[in-house]
């Protein structure tokens, strides 16, 4: 049983990268969802970064990157709106 391919094939597999820039594409959507919820100071940068990566590694799902791109922004404008009209660092519902 190998576990690996016979030396000297020349196959390079791409589909590991993006794979994981496919879950890098969700994982933005989801955070950046989640982000407008709660944590919108922390979770909006990341799903931010998360969407980037997931675009400059060529993912499949581009429009959930785009989403979690939009609401990561969507995050940090809210956390914005909320500081100057409450005064504070934080908001709640």
């Amino acid at each position: 049983m190998h576990l690996t391919a016979p030396a000297g094939t020349g196959r390079t597999d791409t589909r590991p990268r993006t794979r994981d820039a496919d879950g890098m594409a969700v994982a933005s959507f989801i955070l950046g969802l989640l982000g407008l919820l709660v944590l919108n100071l922390f979770l909006g940068p990341i799903a931010i970064v998360l969407a980037v990566a997931a675009l400059w590694r060529g993912t499949t799902r581009r429009g959930r990157a785009f989403l979690g791109l939009a609401l990561g922004v969507a995050d940090l404008v809210v956390l914005a709106v909320s500081m100057e009209v409450t005064g504070t660092v934080s908001w709640s519902l």
